[in-house]
């Protein structure tokens, strides 16, 4: 029996085209962003709605929950990037620095900054403790549109569509990049911060050693050639997943790099956004106006 083998819930979510889904840090709660403008809300192992959050002006295409669940963050095609209060629901900042579409949004650990991705070729800082709404920090290295960013307690990592991960090294005050060949469509670090896991527009995914930047394995079988299709590891770090632009979710053994399983959505649309619970074996997946649930019954029995 596999590890993630059926699908418990789907959220209909009445957003819309859903265009992320995003587990929150303990995994009791997850966000879904719409092209109706709008952020919800969801315990999805119980399949319920709880909130829904309103502010921008357009397509929202990323949200994350901050370490506490106290606020929430967004970035979306009105080239803002919202922070919400969780318990009232309010747009509580809006930053509007950005030339472009907000692609992504990320806090740092201690939920004290938000960085953006955009379309126009930055990663911009904002501190949520200051009245100010300039960012403090503007990384504009890249040469096309910044897909992703991830950080970790030293570390920005991003993606971009000029075929580059870039990582600044906080600490040092440095900035690696390496060539990919594709355009990046996301870029994760593995829990144990030694190696980088990369999509781009591709048949393959990457994963890099982080320091030297060899290639340590390639996972192939999806199809992804039009779409910014996300990958992700699971909890304990023994398989990659992965979305697909044939309706799929493929699963792959993180050292073997051997197919270990395939979560088949019945459609033919792209499953283009997923996230794993940080703790268990249960994976969020976006496809068209839904997110699908998915979890083991036989690694952590009954997690709903």
């Amino acid at each position: 029996m596999t590890w993630a083998n059926k699908k418990t819930q789907t959220l209909q979510c009445k957003q819309g085209a859903v265009r992320a889904v995003r587990f929150n840090v303990d995994g009791n709660y997850c966000l879904t962003c719409g092209s109706d403008k709008s952020v919800k809300l969801w315990n999805p192992l119980r399949g319920l709605h709880l909130k829904t959050y309103s502010g921008h002006g357009y397509e929202v295409l990323d949200a994350q929950s901050s370490g506490d669940n106290s606020h929430i963050c967004s970035g979306g095609m009105d080239k803002t990037v919202v922070l919400f209060d969780v318990s009232t629901g309010q747009a509580i900042r809006k930053y509007r620095d950005h030339a472009g579409t907000v692609n992504c949004v990320s806090f740092n650990e201690e939920s004290t900054l938000i960085l953006s991705g955009s379309l126009d070729c930055s990663i911009r800082t904002w501190d949520v403790r200051s009245r100010k709404n300039q960012p403090i920090q503007v990384l504009d290295e890249a040469k096309d549109s910044v897909t992703f960013v991830q950080v970790s307690d030293h570390e920005i990592l991003s993606g971009s569509a000029d075929s580059r991960i870039r990582r600044y090294d906080l600490r040092i005050g440095r900035m690696f990049t390496d060539f990919v060949g594709k355009p990046v469509s996301c870029v994760n670090f593995t829990r144990d911060g030694q190696c980088v896991l990369v999509s781009a527009q591709d048949t393959s995914i990457k994963l890099f050693d982080k320091d030297t930047g060899e290639m340590l394995n390639e996972y192939t079988g999806l199809k992804n050639s039009n779409y910014k299709i996300e990958s992700c590891l699971n909890q304990s770090d023994t398989h990659i997943l992965s979305g697909s632009e044939d309706g799929k979710i493929y699963v792959w053994d993180l050292v073997e790099a051997k197919l270990c399983d395939t979560l088949d959505h019945e459609t033919s649309r792209a499953v283009h956004s997923i996230s794993h619970h940080p703790s268990q074996p249960a994976v969020l997946s976006a496809c068209g106006d839904n997110v699908s649930v998915w979890e083991s019954n036989s690694e952590a029995g009954d997690v709903s």
